[in-house]
């Protein structure tokens, strides 16, 4: 019991780090996708697309949701949160997956008429990330739906993971800019460096959570 009691208020530092940490980029994703809609003089920004209608929309409903999903992604995973708030779990969990699945959409559609600024490498490797957003929210769903709750945890933890991705990659950034002053990383994001970050930001800790599900059976 104590073991238990100690593990629940662990998990709670980590979220709220992870939710504190991960917050001055969310509000940041949230007004520039804010700004590819509303503002009068987007000349400077980078993801607004001149007459593209389409890809303006994606990328509007790709950075705002996945903000807001960053934000209430890991209040999911709250300790005590689905005990003793079951409808709310059950509903936010439903729309958080639907959302999710948007985003991935939204970033795929982007990706498909525009293309991202560093060319094929990363439109693979963000495409890739797309369809792994969607995947596990709609396996998520699927198995709540099945009330195979443990199943439907697991992928609810790659959703977590997952919806973190965007952040993750501009942590790397921030800490190789910070100890190399940039190596192998050029403008255009065709640098070694730039090369690796387009898979780097989500399957290392993608394969990280299954490992450590996969010792889940044997502890318990």
């Amino acid at each position: 019991m104590q073991t238990a009691r100690y593990r629940h208020i662990f998990i709670r530092i980590g979220l709220a780090f992870l939710i504190l940490h991960s917050l001055p980029f969310a509000i940041w994703a949230m007004h520039s996708g804010a700004l590819v809609l509303v503002s009068p003089d987007l000349s400077d920004n980078r993801f607004y697309t001149p007459g593209g209608t389409v890809t303006n929309i994606a990328i509007f409903a790709h950075m705002s949701l996945g903000a807001l999903l960053m934000v209430f992604v890991p209040l999911q995973f709250w300790p005590g949160l689905r005990t003793r708030f079951t409808t709310y779990h059950r509903w936010s969990g439903r729309l958080l997956c639907v959302g999710s699945a948007a985003v991935g959409l939204a970033g795929l559609a982007y990706i498909f008429v525009r293309g991202t600024i560093g060319g094929l490498w990363m439109d693979l490797g963000f495409g890739v990330y797309g369809v792994l957003v969607c995947l596990c929210a709609g396996q998520a769903i699927r198995y709540a739906r099945r009330r195979d709750f443990a199943v439907h945890r697991r992928w609810a933890l790659r959703v977590l993971v997952l919806t973190f991705g965007s952040w993750l990659y501009r942590l790397h950034y921030g800490i190789w800019y910070f100890f190399t002053d940039g190596l192998a990383s050029t403008p255009d994001f065709d640098g070694t460096f730039d090369l690796v970050q387009n898979f780097a930001f989500y399957l290392p800790y993608l394969l990280l959570l299954e490992l450590w599900l996969r010792r889940e059976p044997r502890r318990a």
